[in-house]
């Protein structure tokens, strides 16, 4: 098939998604989108885009199959711990100044961040008056993270992920393991509000001192990544802060101008 045409099948794929449910893929990175695609056309057993789009179409469910193919990023437990670090170091004292804390996890995904993030305010004594949101627009991986359970395989490298962030106790600490999996303490989760939110299509979530979207925005194209960028300035409140992920900057966005450095390597910035 030719590129342009398959290129054009894509983009009416996502066309027909937004129309049929409400759900935005039209300003992602359209290489990553195409290749997710074109697994999903092998994993659905299609013999083409076009033969996806049918499918998808009628079929809720081949669309929940589907959306699982586009949304899932990879992620882990403390991943880039020296983010998690600059964070407990340099952020931690000055949200200590706040009598209550409401925290963004935006593109959530399957819950390691937020798990991440919640140990880290138990360490510093900040978790009991936060209240954390995390959002994704995948009810299924939503689901998963509600449950905080995950598998045995990734915790030694979370472990070593957690000690590099400054870890205070045993990471062992906070979960029990059981048949191949890793239940972590539901107590964790108690100041956690899981909730369906799109950066492409939503607007404000809430008035937050803190915003992680770490390794989202490199899924988007420059318009869609000003967006999301346009709804945390919204979002924070006055000298609030945000963290995104390693390969992400604010370099290149209209917004930038509103942020300043607190950690640049580690994509920490500061409301002006």
């Amino acid at each position: 098939m030719p590129q342009a045409l398959l290129d054009l099948e894509v983009r009416l794929l996502m066309e027909a998604i937004y129309a049929r449910y409400n759900q935005d893929f039209r300003e992602y990175s359209f290489a990553s989108q195409k290749r997710r695609v074109l697994h999903a056309v092998q994993q659905l057993e299609c013999e083409s885009v076009s033969a996806l789009q049918a499918l998808v179409l009628h079929d809720p469910r081949a669309f929940a199959q589907l959306l699982q193919i586009l949304t899932v990023p990879f992620t882990e437990m403390f991943r880039e711990p020296e983010f998690f670090l600059a964070l407990r170091q340099q952020v931690v004292p000055l949200l200590h100044t706040y009598p209550s804390l409401k925290i963004w996890v935006a593109g959530c995904a399957s819950g390691e961040e937020v798990y991440s993030l919640a140990i880290l305010l138990h360490e510093e004594g900040l978790l009991e008056r936060s209240i954390i949101y995390a959002t994704d627009i995948n009810p299924a991986v939503l689901e998963k993270a509600r449950q905080g359970i995950f598998a045995l395989t990734d915790l030694q490298q979370y472990t070593r992920n957690y000690q590099a962030a400054g870890g205070t106790s045993g990471f062992s600490d906070y979960y029990t393991a059981a048949y191949g999996a890793a239940r972590f303490d539901p107590d964790l989760r108690r100041r956690v509000t899981f909730a369906d939110h799109s950066l492409a299509t939503d607007h404000v979530f809430s008035e937050t001192h803190l915003i992680c979207c770490r390794n989202v925005l490199i899924y988007f194209n420059r318009q869609l990544q000003d967006r999301a960028i346009g709804l945390f300035t919204q979002s924070l409140c006055h000298r609030g802060f945000l963290g995104l992920g390693s390969k992400e900057t604010l370099d290149f966005s209209s917004h930038g101008t509103a942020f300043e450095a607190v950690a640049a390597r580690e994509r920490l910035y500061r409301k002006r």
